[in-house]
């Protein structure tokens, strides 16, 4: 299945099955990380900037695999959803995102420096998916559920892109985050004919909100 879902948002959200190779989507599911924790949230960071790695924290080749493989297709998936990025695209983002199965990320709209952002569904076979809304206060739920392999993509704007996720109460969620990324923050907000102060301030500030209270603005 490939398709931009229909739903009650006010935004697009594209959803494709199978998204990974069968010898990727292994690959990922067989990474030797801490996928049994009880952390609320552990974060495998990966950066890929023109062709080369950055940074990694998983098996290179497997890095350097999914990037070759995927980012044509990421960035014709941004191509269709929000054209007017495509310009401003520096760099890749690969996470692997481990959520304990009692733990909640808020309802929050991403980082103006994310120009695609994607979740693709891991392990286990069965958990909670990923839920969009109309705003901060949760209308209009499109919940987008779990399948192994399952891909969700969305161009995020500001104080709009409203998502929230969470486990399930039984069993850890892990997915790869996979975002093309920007460094042209203020070009991000001309784009979306926003406020560049306000956003960039909370930009700024969100992540101490987030781990000291557990909210975002």
């Amino acid at each position: 299945m490939e398709n931009l879902k229909p739903n009650k948002l006010k935004y697009k959200i594209k959803v494709i099955d199978n998204f990974l190779s069968p010898e990727d989507f292994k690959g990922l599911c067989s990474l030797k990380i801490e996928k049994e924790t009880n952390k609320k949230f552990i974060t495998y960071h990966n950066e890929i900037s023109k062709g080369k790695i950055v940074n990694s924290s998983i098996d290179k080749n497997l890095l350097q695999r999914i990037h070759q493989n995927y980012h044509s297709k990421a960035m014709e998936i941004l191509n269709e959803i929000n054209p007017e990025k495509v310009k401003l695209y520096d760099y890749s983002d690969f996470l692997i995102i481990v959520t304990s199965n009692d733990s909640k990320f808020p309802i929050h709209d991403d980082t103006p420096n994310k120009l695609l952002s994607g979740v693709i569904y891991l392990e286990p076979e069965e958990n909670s998916g990923t839920k969009f809304y109309n705003n901060k206060l949760g209308e209009d739920l499109t919940n987008i559920e779990w399948q192994p392999n399952r891909a969700v993509f969305f161009s995020r704007v500001e104080r709009e892109t409203w998502h929230s996720y969470e486990g399930d109460g039984k069993k850890n969620r892990i997915v790869l985050v996979y975002n093309l990324m920007t460094k042209r923050v203020k070009d991000v907000f001309k784009i979306e004919k926003k406020n560049y102060f306000i956003g960039n301030l909370r930009f700024k500030i969100n992540p101490f909100l987030f781990r000291f209270f557990k909210i975002t603005i």
